[in-house]
Formats: structure tokens, sequence, C-alpha cells
């Protein structure tokens, strides 16, 4: 396993053996990412980790290879891992109505015709199934009205209460609209079948059992102090500012006022991500415990948009020809490829580059399947 410190002096870059580490210290340099932690896993093992530039430019704090990442939309897939274990215990099936378990959503309308003067609504060709909130294509819009100004400031049955009483803004399994909504009403489904909170189930069922032990809506004040800042460029776009996660409450910490988002509310390190999706890698077992089916990996990895729609999307998580995986919106990304047998994990904060940062990635994932992808 290969373990990087936060910088190498340039004069070892030419002698050094080529690493992650190596490509995307210049990036650093030239002030175009402000830090990073690459990681690489196969099924059995992290075979390379690196840590580079700074979680903290101020403070002059060194990126660490267990500093902590609001990792935002990964949570969806992590979300519907925990759903589709419901389904393998035969507790729910894909094509159920969402008004099944949720009777808030009896009678939800679907926008027919809008312009600024009026709004016409019709009944849906049928109800919205779990399978369609799960790959948005069940016409409920990203978020509702209430959810302002953050996105974890209402309990999850409040907040899918309002999504009922939102009509659906396309007719399901038409279109396809990317919905934090519908993530969230697939997690208050979970809570409501596994009479449990959504929160307690992803510990004890997913959590725990996989060894995340820095995956948590509410980051503790020993894991906020690891926490990367986040960085955009400035106004002259040359260079990079700190800016604050907008959609999330202050503190992290405050459990009274802060609820989880199962959408986009994890924070988690790149090596509790590495469980993850080593999990996936594995056809949905890690060490003899198996988290899921086959029949469940198969529904959650392939695709269930329509083939006439150009988004490629599974259950929770996109997919490419030789790939699934998911990012998150400040950066972070992981990247499963079965047929080589890796997982790819990406860890920034970013919202947006100066320069060629944005091509950072890039670089780190090209490098890692030329040298381990073969």
């Amino acid at each position: 396993m290969l373990v990087a410190a936060l910088t190498w002096p340039a004069s070892l870059f030419a002698a050094a053996p080529a690493s992650s580490a190596a490509l995307l210290a210049p990036f650093v340099e030239k002030h175009e990412l402000a830090g990073a932690v690459a990681l690489v896993v196969d099924r059995d093992k992290v075979i390379s980790v690196e840590a580079v530039g700074f979680a903290d430019i101020a403070g002059r704090t060194a990126m660490k290879t267990d500093s902590v990442f609001w990792i935002a939309s990964q949570s969806k897939p992590m979300t519907a891992v925990a759903v589709m274990m419901l389904m393998d215990e035969g507790r729910i099936a894909l094509d159920d109505p969402v008004e099944k378990y949720l009777p808030e959503f009896r009678g939800q309308m679907v926008v027919a015709e809008k312009d600024n003067d009026h709004v016409l609504l019709r009944k849906p060709a049928h109800p919205i199934t779990i399978r369609e909130v799960l790959s948005h294509i069940s016409g409920l819009p990203f978020q509702s009205a209430i959810e302002k100004p953050t996105l974890d400031g209402l309990p999850l049955d409040a907040a899918v209460r309002s999504y009922a009483m939102t009509p659906l803004q396309t007719e399901p399994g038409t279109k396809y609209q990317y919905s934090n909504a519908g993530i969230n009403t697939a997690a208050r489904i979970l809570e409501v079948v596994a009479k449990m909170k959504y929160e307690d189930f992803m510990q004890q069922r997913l959590f725990n059992p996989l060894g995340m032990k820095d995956t948590t809506f509410w980051p503790g004040e020993k894991q906020v102090k690891r926490v990367a800042k986040s960085y955009r460029p400035d106004a002259a776009k040359t260079n990079l500012e700190e800016f604050a996660i907008s959609q999330l409450i202050y503190p992290l910490t405050d459990r009274a006022h802060r609820f989880p988002m199962p959408a986009g509310g994890l924070f988690s390190t790149a090596q509790d991500t590495a469980r993850f999706c080593q999990m996936l890698l594995n056809g949905g077992e890690l060490n003899g415990r198996r988290y899921l089916s086959e029949a469940a990996f198969k529904e959650l990895t392939k695709r269930q948009t329509p083939m006439s729609l150009k988004d490629s999307y599974g259950l929770g998580f996109a997919v490419g020809p030789d790939w699934f995986g998911h990012g998150g919106a400040h950066a972070t990304n992981m990247e499963i490829r079965p047929a080589k047998g890796l997982a790819i994990i990406w860890m920034v904060q970013h919202g947006g580059f100066p320069g060629e940062g944005g091509k950072a990635q890039g670089v780190f994932r090209n490098w890692a399947l030329e040298r381990f992808g073969k």
C-alpha cells in the first residue's frame, strides 16, 4: 500500500517512482487545487492512498489520508443500498407504488401545463414507484419549496410530506430529473417498513458492519477538526478562496437543529468510502458477510433509465458502460470498475477550480487505471 505525505520536495519528483502525489502536486503548487486524498482499492485491500496539498490553506494544515469530507450526493448510493436490503428481505418491491407505504402520496398530481399565470394539473398515468424515486425518473423535483435555506433543516418525515404536497413536474418514468426528493422519499419508506430511524438503520446495518467509523451526518468535535475546508475560484479566477457549505446548518455537530439528509448529508473519509466500494466490487459481500443479494446488486448497478433518455442511471448510482459510481457537490467521487477489479476514490472539497484544477481528477484516474487496471 502506498501512503504519501502532504507534499514532496520538487527535487525528489524526478527521481521518485510515478505516483498520484507526484502528478497532483503541480495542481496544488499552481493554486488550482487546495488538496486531495486519492485512493485505489481492489477486492481485497487498499493498494494506494495518497494525500496532497492542504485541508486548510490559511492554517497551513496538511491534507491527510484520514481527512473528513462532506461527500454530499455520494450519500445517495449508500441510501439505495440500505433500501435494497429491505427488498432482499421481501419487505418491499421495486415496482411497489410509494403510496403503498406513504399514504400522503395518494392523489398526487402531475403538471400538465404551466406558464407565468397558471398551472394545470392532471392525474399521472400511474403513481410513482420505488424504482422511479431511486432512479430520478419519478417526476419529483430536486427539493421542495420549504427546504430552504438549507437541505438539513427538516426532519425526514416532514421533508417527505412536503414532496407529497408538490405536483410532479413530469410524467413518472418518462424524464430524468435529478432529485434529492426521490432519494429522501425512498429513505422514508425504509423508516416506515423497518420501523427504525433511517440514520439508525444506516449505522447498524451498513456503517458499523463495514467498519465505516468516520461516516456520519453529525461529525463529532474531533472529526470536525479533520474536516477539509471547501474552496472555489476567487473573483479573478486565478486563486482559491475558502467558503462554507451553504447547504448545511452550522455547527455540524448540532443534532438538535440538523437532520439526516439521505440524498446528500453524509461526511466520510476516503478509507470509509473504500470499504463501501469494496463491498460492491465483491458483488454485495465483504469479509464473509453478505449485504446484498446478487439480484439486488444487479438492479442497483444496471441502467434503470429508459434508453430513450441520454442519462444513464441505476438505483442511486450513475452507470457507465464499464463502471458505476457517484460524485458529490464539492467534487468528491467514487468510481467502481468491476471488470478491472478496482474502485477509484477522489476526495476534494471544491466548488469549482481555477486554471486546470478540474483536470486533476482525470489525471489521477488515468494514473490509477494505467498502474493497477491491467
